[in-house]
């Protein structure tokens, strides 16, 4: 051989060989056969860390190319200078720091022409971690270089995980804040803990009411499970939970505290308003220090995400009362029971539900309809609450309280109050364009007029008004039916019919 490589006799303590799968790759590159054999040979019983060693082998610059894509998690390369060409190793240098980005893999020139390759100039014009000429690599500082290199690598891979995971904890992070709703925060916060640290899928997130000194763990709702704990969601007792987990329930509770037992972690979460949520997970102790730190970061983060979401609840409740009592008034004053804005609420969430709407769409379609008719309360008390057919001239004022209530509703900027002010508007037109206030025609009409067009004469059909009596249930559906295409959205009218029976159980 054309560069000979030398290992003096030297008392080498070789770490005990690794009984653990996982293994160090260590990718040797060279021309020359025997370099590989000796280096394979003097390193065979060599571990770091409770790893063993895996090699790959390559003899000129373009398998060595070959071999460090395929494995980009390669720990060490011990990389010739001279091969095919005389600067081939220096070529791959370039080509794993360049063209593969590849920072992490530490890079061993090894030489027996020092001079094709002065150690001060490619120290410096290169990016290696160590220069060796063949010559001096005995046993003992093969060892040595090895131990150094693994540690490095192990280092900076782990500076990388611990990079990635906080970075992976900002991006779940905004993803929760994004949710409005408890059981979607829920879902996303088993979904991405699973995720981001590899932890156990074996959890469920529920919520109690805290109200009271002594909770009730009756009183509560399983909002989200995964794994073993999938079908607790439809749990009704949580008294029948495993009585290792029921005791470490009623703990985070008792202490409004989280912790971690065994290989349990409980997170609790409460809010000013008396809701709690639960956080119980299995897995805890697989986990290293650092994402057992990552968990309580993202759990801090979930608890600011989840008082987020019980404050938006609360709003929208509130919200939800006042938009009811403004209908209910609308309803007082034409004698009708403030029962019909929650009804036609509940029927037209379920047709949006049915239609394909999306949730935060049918969400708002539900508060914006108690408020369809309150442009009422500008209409006078003799034509509003007159008991026989109007005049021309009255039902002409009648008609107004559809624009009126769209004006009324209209100057506000808030979204809830312009999905009123639109379905105020256009709840009276007809599909075929014979309604009012503009004619509109077909899909013209807004989505959700079209829907509460449906719901609201359902409804007032089906209950005594100051005018009528109430239609006969078969009569109200025969109606609707007749008038599917002219009237009413024809697409509409048979979603209508395919939900009949939970329509008929709002009423």
């Amino acid at each position: 051989m054309s560069d000979e490589l030398l290992f003096a006799d030297e008392d080498t303590t070789v770490v005990k060989k690794s009984e653990s799968g996982k293994k160090w790759k260590v990718l040797v590159v060279d021309d020359d056969e025997e370099v590989h054999s000796i280096t394979t040979l003097v390193l065979k019983d060599f571990s770091y860390g409770g790893r063993s060693l895996e090699f790959f082998h390559a003899y000129s610059g373009e398998e060595a190319r070959q071999a460090i894509a395929r494995h980009p998690d390669t720990a060490v390369v011990f990389l010739d200078v001279v091969m095919e060409e005389d600067d081939a190793g220096l070529e791959v240098v370039k080509y794993i720091r360049n063209d593969l980005a590849n920072d992490f893999v530490r890079i061993i020139l090894r030489t027996g022409q020092p001079g094709q390759a002065p150690e001060e100039r490619i120290i410096v014009d290169y990016d290696i971690n160590d220069y060796k000429e063949k010559t001096e690599l005995s046993s003992q500082k093969l060892f040595t270089v090895m131990v150094s290199s693994l540690r490095s690598y192990q280092h900076m891979i782990t500076i990388e995980a611990n990079r990635a995971g906080l970075k992976s904890i900002i991006d779940a992070s905004a993803s929760l804040f994004e949710q409005r709703s408890l059981k979607r925060l829920a879902s996303g916060v088993l979904t991405q803990l699973v995720s981001l640290v590899g932890m156990s899928s074996d959890a469920f997130v529920c919520r109690l009411d805290v109200t009271q000194e002594d909770v009730d763990l009756s009183d509560f709702t399983i909002l989200a499970g995964s794994g073993a704990y999938e079908n607790l969601t439809r749990l009704t007792d949580l008294g029948i939970l495993p009585g290792q987990i029921l005791d470490d329930v009623q703990v985070a509770v008792k202490s409004r505290s989280s912790f971690s037992v065994g290989d349990r972690y409980i997170c609790y979460f409460s809010s000013d308003s008396g809701t709690a949520v639960l956080l119980y997970c299995e897995g805890w102790q697989k986990l290293n220090s650092m994402n057992k730190a990552l968990v309580e970061i993202y759990c801090t983060n979930v608890q600011i995400a989840f008082e987020n979401v019980v404050l938006n609840q609360e709003i929208e409740e509130t919200q939800r009362d006042i938009i009811f009592t403004l209908g209910e008034i609308a309803d007082a004053r034409s004698s009708e029971t403030g029962a019909h804005v929650k009804r036609v609420s509940e029927i037209s969430g379920i047709l949006g539900e049915c239609t394909g709407l999306p949730e935060d769409e049918v969400r708002m379609l539900k508060m914006a309809t108690p408020m369809h008719d309150i442009g009422k309360v500008a209409i006078p008390d003799g034509i509003l609450n007159f008991p026989g057919k109007l005049s021309d001239e009255d039902f002409a004022t009648m008609k107004d309280h559809a624009h009126l209530g769209s004006e009324m509703l209209a100057s506000s900027p808030r979204q809830v109050m312009q999905v009123a002010a639109l379905i105020a508007g256009q709840h009276h037109e007809k599909f075929d364009g014979t309604g009012y206030p503009k004619g509109l025609v077909g899909e013209d009409i807004h989505i959700f007029a079209r829907i509460v067009a449906l719901s609201d004469v359902y409804d007032a059909l089906t209950n005594d008004r100051v005018y009528r009596k109430a239609f006969e249930p078969d009569a109200v559906l025969a109606y609707i039916q007749e008038n599917r295409g002219s009237h009413f959205d024809p697409q509409l009218v048979d979603i209508f019919f395919a939900n009949l029976d939970e329509i008929l159980e709002v009423r």
